[in-house]
């Protein structure tokens, strides 16, 4: 009787469901938030942060910072030597750089220019720099970029040079070094502008005839005439003192 009981207290009855609680737990206190740190120890800590030092390196392991100098090959030194001896014969050495132009306009360019007697030298950049760097000319490097083509001549021939290169747009005057002066484009066409020596040297020549004979005539003329000069001029100065003379009374 007793254990009937108890089960039937204990054990479910059918179609009663059990009363279910729920039970709120309060907030648990977050203590994972970091706290401020002052910028003085913030900046304390960053200068006193331990730095681990570099491994060392193996020996061996990576390639040698010397840098091996390599010798010029013969053709190299062959180039120097005959271009040492171009701006040594040639009074204008002309830098033109080659915008694409093909075979058949260098080879008219070559005729206009070779009937004036100046000639069209190739040489590789790399070389022309290297023999400029160890000369006077060193200025002239930057004009060495991209294919460049030399027109020299053992005179200075600027007209005809510049005559010549009109009929060809591919080639683009950069520069040139006329009678050991370094000129700029610019400056190429205002020295084609100049006159040239044989007529500069005949003026001077006539100027200095002409005066000479003019002094040879003065002197050649009769006294007579020149003591009248005198006289004349005498005269006006006297003819000029004496108003000034009354003003003064």
């Amino acid at each position: 009787m007793m254990a009937a009981t108890l089960c039937g207290k204990l054990l479910p009855k059918q179609g009663w469901l059990p009363v279910t609680q729920s039970v709120r737990h309060g907030s648990k206190a977050v203590t994972r938030h970091r706290k401020p740190i002052h910028i003085l120890k913030q900046k304390l800590l960053a200068v006193t942060k331990y730095v681990p030092p570099t491994p060392v390196v193996p020996k061996g392991a990576y390639p040698s910072e010397r840098q091996e100098v390599k010798e010029e090959s013969g053709f190299v030194l062959l180039l120097k030597r005959e271009l040492k001896k171009l701006f040594q014969d040639y009074k204008m050495v002309a830098v033109a750089q080659n915008c694409n132009s093909n075979a058949e306009d260098m080879r008219i360019l070559k005729h206009r220019l070779h009937r004036h007697g100046i000639a069209v030298k190739f040489f590789p950049n790399q070389v022309m720099c290297s023999f400029l760097s160890d000369s006077v000319y060193s200025n002239m490097a930057p004009l060495f970029i991209g294919p460049t083509v030399l027109f020299v001549s053992k005179e200075p021939k600027v007209k005809e040079m510049l005559t010549s290169l009109r009929s060809s747009p591919q080639m683009t005057l950069l520069g040139a070094c006329i009678d050991n002066t370094l000129l700029s484009a610019q400056g190429v066409v205002s020295y084609s502008k100049l006159p040239s020596v044989s007529v500069v040297q005949g003026e001077l020549v006539s100027g200095l005839a002409m005066m000479t004979a003019h002094t040879a005539s003065m002197l050649q003329r009769h006294p007579a005439h020149l003591s009248a000069l005198l006289q004349q001029y005498v005269k006006q100065q006297s003819s000029e003192e004496a108003p000034k003379a009354e003003e003064a009374t």
